[in-house]
């Protein structure tokens, strides 16, 4: 298979510079022969806006940038690419390295996992003060055509500091809990959309772990934390007045929990699938 040249070609459609702009995501290397990437992202002061406890759903926006651009780099001539699978997995002292030192940011590199073939599958390692916390895996499809470029997105409405809350980068709003289930409505928001105007795999996938966690930790006094995310894109995942990510425990056990999440998109049809595995 030809490979096109991705340093003199388009930006990957699926994370624009807007999404690494708002999520404060630094490219620290690329390497366009062995299709590597290294980036940097804040995430140690970020909250559940559920539960206002620490919460690494938004590693899914590192991770799905750097395995995006891995896979993306070795597409065909002609070709784009969309994602298919994201996954994301921590070590059982990941979250305490954050607390201690939420100011660090975390480091992610990324990795070809096998040939080119009916999907491009890159890995990725998770690294916090220099120590590994993590990883994670995105599976994407390359398919013909693509966004001729970049699309106005007008300014960045969202001043973004430390102190800005997570829901305000993401673009949602926390909904009451009804019967173990949460909700968190997407709202419209351009600077979170990639380059078909749909909202960017790991803000999506973020959304999916904040509405899991929050529902396997529905009336526990001992918090269930994140450590492992799967996810599954059927289809595009549109923002309108009805998109939202929905959250409910499978079980809840003693030391464990399982949690399934759902995005529906403004057509009323779900779009993304998400489970998510806490342990006290």
């Amino acid at each position: 298979m030809t490979t096109s040249d991705p340093s003199t070609e388009a930006l990957d459609p699926e994370t624009p510079e807007s999404v690494l702009t708002r999520f404060g995501i630094q490219t620290l290397d690329e390497n366009f022969t062995e299709f590597t990437v290294v980036a940097s992202m804040p995430a140690g002061h970020l909250t559940n806006p559920f539960t206002g406890m620490p919460t690494v759903g938004p590693l899914a926006i590192l991770v799905d940038d750097v395995g995006g651009r891995a896979n993306f780099y070795r597409r065909g001539s002609g070709q784009w690419t969309v994602s298919s699978e994201l996954t994301v997995e921590l070590s059982p002292d990941g979250i305490e390295s954050l607390q201690a030192a939420p100011d660090e940011p975390v480091v992610a590199a990324s990795r070809p996992l096998g040939p080119h073939g009916a999907t491009l599958l890159a890995i990725c390692t998770l690294s916090h003060r220099g120590t590994t916390i993590g990883g994670g895996t995105v599976r994407t499809v390359a398919i013909a055509g693509g966004p001729d470029g970049p699309i106005d997105r007008g300014p960045d409405t969202v001043t973004r500091t430390r102190q800005t809350p997570l829901a305000d980068l993401m673009a949602v709003d926390p909904q009451p809990a009804e019967s173990g289930t949460y909700r968190l409505t997407q709202r419209p928001d351009s600077i979170i959309n990639n380059l078909i105007g749909i909202v960017h795999g790991g803000v999506s996938s973020a959304g999916l772990e904040l509405v899991a966690s929050a529902a396997i930790n529905h009336q526990q006094t001992d918090p269930l934390r994140t450590a492992s995310i799967r996810v599954n894109f059927l289809r595009p995942f549109f923002a309108g007045a009805r998109s939202r990510y929905e959250g409910t425990a499978l079980r809840i056990g003693r030391n464990s929990a399982i949690g399934d999440a759902q995005a529906v998109g403004e057509d009323g049809k779900v779009a993304i699938l998400a489970r998510v595995t806490g342990y006290r």
